[in-house]
């Protein structure tokens, strides 16, 4: 960090953990509101404040200041803020080697900790030889992480996606028999699928693609065909929203010999999204040939081990009509079929309690409808069909949504626009300023 000294020892723990870390007081500073602002705690905290913490100079900091530094650094305020050598030991620790314990602070959180502890416990205990408990735990763990992805927020299931991560890598660090450590590279490979995607949720494509080139390197040691065509699919999604729309679609090619082995729901996941990227290139010949090809995959799929995990696995009728719609919504000329599809796939996601709905999906159909519709003069219907998409909260807004809205926000540039076209402008610009936040380093 930044004004390190070359010799000068720590001060406080806090003073040390800050120069382990590779950014300056003022990012830092930065860093500790936006997290404030992400617990709903009314925090605030200077550069000069900060800096007289670390010094030892300051000791006193309000309840609210307390809690969000030791959800910043993951110790209690009083080791952070006691001169070094109190309790700070443990620092000395290359950062990165130790992950610190979180920090709770209600009798809830606390209980939670015990359990992902004893949970974790169970699972290293008998490393010499894994289980099959120990993998019915694993699945059930994963399972439970990809229904859960597309319908709640991320900040809600990052914590344990991680720690599921690291307990898989952990056991794959271990001599394994074969046929378990098969089983581990392709959960493995499904957990860095999840944290590509959240990558790419919260808008940092070049870290979704590292975490989507790990997962795919797992499933070449699992020998997993359909592991194989769902990571290329997301890797056709995060190239799509990201405008390198050949690179989309040279990944859902890549994918599709893979898919067509494994009868897997990506040999429909993986046309679709070619027409997507072949439909914002504007080649609408492509678009239609791969939206055929991918209705004609349904008679190819038998399902496999990434289906029977279900949830963001598993590719779904009422997804392929979304991505019809948002392929045809590119092209002006395929107004109203887009509005047919987009019109389907949002009566497909209207019910919250089917294990198909997908947030996010159901916000982009909305979008789409929104831009056919637009595309047709209808501005009024246009609003109707974006209005719920306007009003997901600040934790819902990832990549995905935010440029699915602007895509809107691009259609109603047209010079015969009507004041509610207008509004409807301003409306976007506003609900485009808070996007998901990037995942922390």
């Amino acid at each position: 960090m930044a004004g390190k000294p070359s010799e000068v020892p720590p001060r406080t723990l806090l003073e040390l953990l800050l120069w382990q870390r590779d950014q300056t007081y003022d990012e830092v500073v930065a860093e500790f509101t936006r997290l404030a602002q992400e617990r709903g705690e009314r925090a605030t905290l200077t550069t000069r404040h900060l800096r007289r913490l670390a010094s030892g100079e300051r000791s006193g900091v309000t309840p609210v200041t307390r809690r969000v530094l030791q959800a910043m650094f993951g110790r209690s305020a009083e080791d952070l803020l006691a001169p070094y050598g109190r309790g700070g030991g443990l620092a000395l620790v290359p950062r990165g080697l130790v992950a610190p314990m979180p920090v709770a602070t209600t009798t809830e959180e606390m209980l939670t900790l015990a359990a992902q502890r004893a949970r974790k416990f169970a699972l290293l205990a008998g490393q010499n030889e894994l289980a099959d408990e120990t993998l019915e735990q694993i699945y059930d763990d994963v399972r439970q992480l990809v229904t859960a992805y597309p319908q709640r927020p991320l900040a809600t299931i990052l914590g344990d996606l991680v720690a599921t991560q690291d307990t898989v890598f952990t056991l794959l660090e271990v001599q394994r028999r074969p046929a378990h450590a098969r089983q581990l590279y392709l959960l493995g490979g499904v957990l860095g699928g999840l944290l590509a995607k959240a990558s790419h949720d919260t808008a940092d494509p070049v870290a979704a693609l590292t975490q989507s080139r790990t997962a795919y390197l797992c499933a070449d040691q699992a020998d997993h065909d359909g592991l194989r065509a769902w990571i290329r699919g997301l890797q056709a999604l995060i190239t799509y929203w990201d405008g390198r729309l050949n690179e989309s679609v040279r990944y859902a090619q890549q994918g599709a010999q893979f898919a067509e082995r494994s009868g897997s729901t990506a040999a429909v996941w993986l046309p679709v999204s070619e027409a997507r990227a072949w439909a914002a290139l504007g080649n609408v010949p492509e678009t239609r040939r791969a939206i055929d090809r991918a209705e004609v995959g349904w008679e190819s799929v038998r399902g496999d081990e990434l289906d029977e995990l279900g949830g963001i696995c598993q590719f779904s009728r009422a997804r392929q009509l979304y991505y019809a719609a948002d392929a045809l919504a590119w092209l002006p000329a395929e107004a109203r079929q887009a509005q047919d599809y987009a019109g389907q796939a949002v009566a497909a996601y209207e019910d919250t309690s089917s294990p198909e709905w997908a947030f996010g999906d159901a916000a982009g159909s909305r979008c789409d409808l929104a831009v056919a519709r637009i595309a047709v003069g209808e501005i009024e219907g246009a609003r109707d069909a974006i209005a719920p998409v306007l009003e997901l909260p600040g934790e819902q807004r990832i990549r995905g949504i935010i440029s699915s809205v602007q895509h809107v926000h691009t259609a109603l540039r047209r010079p015969e626009l009507p004041p509610v076209g207008r509004d409807l402008q301003e409306e976007i610009e506003v609900f485009a300023k808070t996007p998901l936040r990037p995942l922390p380093a």
